[in-house]
């Protein structure tokens, strides 16, 4: 199936085990780009076999999801931008409804997602939930997750559309409260699918666990100095990083894996208070697990 006016985009690290299932859903699709940060030369090797189409971009540098979606998308050339992880697999008609429901409206909005099985119909105002109700088959709201956005390419004014900054978390929800700031429309479309398998995007064992706490707890302090006062987020991160600590040092006693975790909470938390740039990177040549 050809798109001329789209395409499909996804960023992978150590994603071999799932990326196939993924790729298996949108084979028919001419125009799809593959960036991956784990420069895993295998891994394009067997893609490329299977699916020459594909473009396979390998990056010797780790720079994030946000950072690498930046990178797919100034080589894109097309009106619309569908980044997708490589843990979902989308429905069937899946693409063709948010194509359609683009069209219908005209260019008239900067991101639209299908509905996921883990369904979330994002408020930034808590307010709002009442009033989840479809209208002509599409829902308007404030925020969608990372895993499914259908960028309008004709809304952003460059094509570095996430900030850098965020390696990883955030950086979904960071753009959606930019695009909500310009008074950009996002939506959810109802009779668009796709399956998430969540958290399953990488294969790192514990170092995944790692990495995710300490760029969870960087993030979203770099988010709030970013979107929130000064004072609120300098008086929670102060507590939050003190509390983290003091939990990695109780918990030394139980368990040496649960106490490295909230150590990790902390130093992030603490990196971005003091505005440090976001460096902490998994340890791909450690078989330990702390």
């Amino acid at each position: 199936m050809h798109y001329k006016n789209l395409t499909i985009g996804l960023v992978t690290f150590k994603s071999e085990k799932v990326i196939f299932n993924c790729l298996k859903s949108i084979k028919n699709f001419k125009n799809i780009i593959i960036l991956d940060n784990s420069n895993d030369k295998l891994l394009k090797n067997i893609v490329k076999k299977k699916y020459p189409h594909i473009k396979f971009i390998l990056s010797k540098k780790n720079n994030g999801f946000g950072a690498g979606y930046n990178q797919i998308i100034s080589q894109s050339n097309t009106k619309y931008f569908f980044l997708i992880s490589p843990d979902t697999i989308l429905r069937k008609n899946c693409v063709k409804n948010l194509v359609n429901v683009a069209e219908k409206l005209n260019g008239n909005f900067s991101i639209i997602a299908p509905q996921s099985n883990d369904v979330n119909y994002g408020y930034f105002s808590k307010n709002e939930l009442s009033k989840t109700k479809f209208k002509n088959n599409f829902l308007k709201v404030d925020y969608v997750k990372g895993f499914a956005m259908f960028l309008n390419l004709n809304k952003f004014k460059k094509k570095k559309i996430f900030d850098d900054n965020i390696f990883l978390y955030l950086e979904d929800i960071d753009l959606c409260k930019t695009v909500k700031k310009n008074f950009g429309n996002i939506f959810v479309i109802n009779n668009a699918y796709i399956k998430h398998l969540s958290a399953k995007s990488s294969n790192i064992g514990f170092e995944y666990e790692k990495c995710r706490n300490w760029h969870w707890m960087w993030s979203k302090t770099y988010y709030s100095f970013k979107h929130d006062s000064f004072i609120y987020t300098l008086f929670f991160s102060l507590i939050s990083s003190f509390k983290n600590l003091l939990l990695s040092f109780f918990m030394k006693i139980i368990s040496a894996k649960k106490s490295k975790i909230y150590y990790l909470r902390a130093s992030g938390c603490f990196n971005a208070l003091i505005r440090k740039k976001s460096w902490y990177r998994p340890n791909l040549m450690s078989r330990k697990f702390y």
